[in-house]
């Protein structure tokens, strides 16, 4: 799941970028993406502060997170500015 997550992310932000619009995204959507992601990472670093061993598959696991959070947050910067640009073109109409 995390991994087609993490594939789809950068597709939002492409369409994100080209469309310059946020008509069609829902930040209450992604708010909440965002913060299972946070959840995730908190609950991988708890598990790491346990003193256990980890193998690859659980840093494998951390870094999805990690560049899944990064990927949502970009998307969320790009709704920002596309709010921006739906107020300045609704202005010089």
């Amino acid at each position: 799941m995390i991994v087609c997550f993490g594939l789809s992310w950068p597709v939002s932000i492409y369409k994100s970028y080209t469309s310059r619009t946020a008509k069609g995204k829902s930040l209450f959507f992604e708010v909440f993406i965002w913060l299972g992601y946070v959840f995730g990472i908190i609950r991988k670093c708890v598990e790491m502060s346990s003193g256990r061993t980890f193998g690859w598959l659980f840093y494998l696991v951390l870094a999805f997170y990690i560049i899944n959070i990064t990927e949502v947050t970009i998307d969320i910067m790009l709704f920002f500015r596309n709010v921006k640009l739906d107020k300045a073109a609704v202005q010089n109409e």
